[in-house]
């Protein structure tokens, strides 16, 4: 009897083990989501949709809404006109303007700052959707408050 019942722990014990050691580490369901992040850029604009795919290969649930102007939006929402770009994006209520690369995106939803938003003015090549081969050009994510105020976020 004392057997059976041993051999019934063991067995229970193993497929206990094996649940957890099939699982990924510390992996909970909620937290494997996909954070969503809306983008708005013109339907024909091709790094738009490069780095929505960029976005997307990164983790990211994009909902593209193709508009003939993105202006008015950029104005609507506070983006500084001097840190402007092509695209416009709001994630976890945070501006994201321009080509900024995914994990600084994920960098900023996990430290939370005291900021509107992040930008990459203009379009740099070697950001995220203007890759052109090796070549890359330096340039910085730029944070900005509701004043306007910028500083540096990050440097790539």
């Amino acid at each position: 009897m004392r057997k059976r019942m041993l051999i019934s722990v063991l067995g229970a014990i193993t497929l206990v083990l094996a649940v957890v050691l099939a699982s990924p580490a510390g992996q909970n369901p909620a937290a494997s989501k996909p954070t969503s992040i809306t983008v708005y850029k013109t339907p024909t604009c091709g790094c738009c949709g490069k780095w929505v795919q960029h976005l997307t290969s990164a983790g990211f649930a994009p909902v593209v809404n193709d508009l003939p102007d993105v202006g008015s939006t950029k104005a609507k929402l506070g983006v500084p006109s001097e840190l402007g770009s092509c695209h416009t994006a709001v994630v976890d209520g945070y501006i994201v303007e321009g080509h900024v690369p995914a994990d600084v995106i994920k960098q900023l939803l996990k430290e939370r700052p005291n900021v509107v938003g992040i930008a990459v003015p203009g379009m740099p090549v070697g950001s995220p959707g203007m890759e052109q081969g090796d070549h890359k050009q330096p340039y910085d994510i730029i944070a900005f408050d509701k004043s306007g105020k910028t500083t540096v976020y990050a440097k790539r």
